[in-house]
C-alpha cells in the first residue's frame, strides 16, 4: 500500500491535501497528534474535525504513534497521521530524551511495516530562519531529520505551497490529479 508524506508550511494546504489523498480509500483512520492546550488550538482541532467525513475512525494519540500503527495493522485502514510537528513538539517539551528516541524510532519503523496506506502530514521548517534558543533549534533539526527519514520510507513526497502540490518523489494518484 502507498505511503505518502505531505510537507508544507503553516496554512499551506497540506492537511486538506492529505485528507483528499486518504479519502481515496474507503476506510480511513485519522490519527491525530494534537492536544488542545489552549482555546486557539481547540478551535483548530474543531475545524479539522468538522471537515472530516463522519465515517472516518479517529484515534487521538499525542505520543505512541508506533503502538497505534501496530494495533491497527490487522484491520489496516489507511492511516492519516496529522501532524509530525505537533507530535515532535510535545515529545521534546516533555524533556525525556529516552522516551523521545524510543517513540521516534517506533514510529519511523512502523511506517514501512504497516500493511495499509499511510498519509503523513508534517511541517517543512528547513526554509526558515535558525531559531534563537536551543529548544527551537533542536525542534527544527529534529523535524528536518524526521522528515528525511520518513521521506525515505514513503513512495510519494509532496511539498504543498499556497495550496498547490509540488511532487518531490513518486507521483500523486490519478484520481487526485484528474479531480
Amino acid at each position: 500500500m502507498t505511503k505518502i508524506l505531505v510537507l508544507g508550511g503553516v496554512r499551506s494546504g497540506k492537511s486538506g491535501l492529505a485528507e483528499r489523498l486518504a479519502a481515496l480509500d474507503s476506510r480511513v483512520c485519522y490519527l491525530a497528534t494534537a492536544s488542545a492546550g489552549d482555546q486557539e488550538m481547540a478551535e483548530r482541532i474543531r475545524r479539522h474535525r468538522a471537515r472530516r467525513p463522519a465515517d472516518w475512525a479517529l484515534v487521538e494519540e499525542p505520543v505512541a504513534l508506533g503502538r497505534v500503527m501496530a494495533e491497527r495493522a490487522d484491520d489496516a485502514p489507511t492511516l492519516l497521521v496529522d501532524c509530525m510537528s505537533l507530535w515532535l513538539g510535545q515529545l521534546l517539551a516533555a524533556g525525556d530524551d529516552a522516551v523521545f528516541q524510543r517513540e521516534r524510532h517506533a514510529f519511523v519503523d512502523a511506517v514501512p511495516a504497516y500493511p495499509g496506506g499511510v498519509v503523513i502530514v508534517s511541517n517543512e521548517v528547513g526554509l526558515g530562519t535558525i531559531g534563537m534558543d536551543p529548544l527551537t533549534r533542536r525542534f527544527a533539526d529534529e523535524l528536518g531529520w524526521l522528515n528525511q527519514d520518513l521521506a525515505q520510507h514513503c513512495d510519494t513526497v509532496v511539498l504543498t505551497v499556497a495550496g498547490l502540490p509540488q511532487v518531490l518523489k513518486g507521483e500523486l494518484p490519478d484520481e487526485l490529479v484528474r479531480g
